[in-house]
Parts: structure tokens; sequence; C-alpha cells
């Protein structure tokens, strides 16, 4: 069993075991501090890209006598500090499109899944599990992306939920592994 299981997942059962484990951890921090969840990871993403942007365009700067192409770096900095300013200054719109794009990451997830539960084998065991990771995945991101404002409310026990869900089903592909 392990080995068809190994086969279909591709992974060791710890690893299967940790992620799942995460998986739940993470879920419970989103339905239980949902609003702080939220501002927590567009924040932080806000500060990353902004401070990535700022430290790209001073090393454009200092490149420029020695790299001819040194206004990529430079462009690719102000992107990054637009794109920091926005997240931080402009958090309802930023929000709605990280909705969108945690919807649309979800369905391709979910697709990818049920073609991998799919082409794998018929003898290897845990197929139906994979499939009903796809399927949690793709209606997940279909309720995000068809409603994203009603869910910007409720985004992160969604996720939360989607998390545990997630998370249980690869904890039994770890333990089927096992």
């Amino acid at each position: 069993m392990e080995k068809t299981m190994n086969m279909m997942f591709k992974r060791p059962w710890w690893e299967l075991a940790i992620r799942g484990l995460v998986a739940i951890l993470f879920g419970l921090v989103a339905i239980f501090w949902p609003g702080i969840t939220l501002a927590v990871i567009l924040w932080i993403f806000g500060i990353f890209v902004l401070v990535y942007g700022i430290f790209a365009v001073a090393g454009a700067f200092s490149m420029r006598h020695d790299n001819k192409d040194w206004w990529i770096t430079l462009i690719s900095g102000i992107f990054g500090i637009i794109i920091g300013i926005i997240a931080l200054v402009v958090f309802p719109v930023f929000a709605i499109s990280v909705l969108l794009l945690i919807g649309i990451w979800a369905i391709v997830g979910g697709i990818l899944e049920i073609a991998a539960a799919a082409k794998s084998p018929k003898e290897a065991g845990g197929k139906g599990l994979l499939y009903a990771a796809g399927i949690i995945s793709i209606i997940f991101g279909l309720v995000m992306v068809i409603w994203p404002y009603i869910t910007g409310m409720a985004v992160f026990i969604v996720i939360g939920i989607f998390a545990i869900l997630l998370g249980i089903v690869l904890l039994i592909g770890a333990v089927k592994a096992r």
C-alpha cells in the first residue's frame, strides 16, 4: 500500500502528514482570527514588495555604470514600490484582487489534482482521496471567484475550512501511505 500511495503522491508519508498538520493549524488560526490573519498577510506582503522594490532601485543605480541592462532592475524595483504602496494604501481593492488570485489558484490546483488522480494507475490506492482534494479545491475556488465581495468578509473562515479539510485528506493519505 505504501508503495502505491507514494507513487500517487510522489512524496514520503511523513511529508503528507506535516503538510496536513500545517494546513489544519493554519485553518484553525484563520477561523478563529480571520480579520487579523487577512490584515497581517496583506501587510507583510505589501511591506515585503515595497522594501524589495526600494533595494532593487538602489541596486540598479549602483550598477548603472557597470551593466548596460541596469534599467531592467530599475523598472522591476519601481514596479515593486508601486505594488507595495497599493497593497498598503488601497487595502480593500488589493484584498479583493488577492481573493480572486486565491480562487484561481484553488481551481487550477483542483483541476491538476483530479488530472493526477485520473492518470494514476488503477492499482494505486487512494485515488478517491486525490479526487476529493481536487473537488474540494475547485468548489472553494469557484466560491472565491464568483462571490469575491461576499467571501471577502469571511475569506479566512472559508480558507480555514478549506485548509482543515485538505489537511484531513492529507493526513488520511499519510496514514494509508505509512
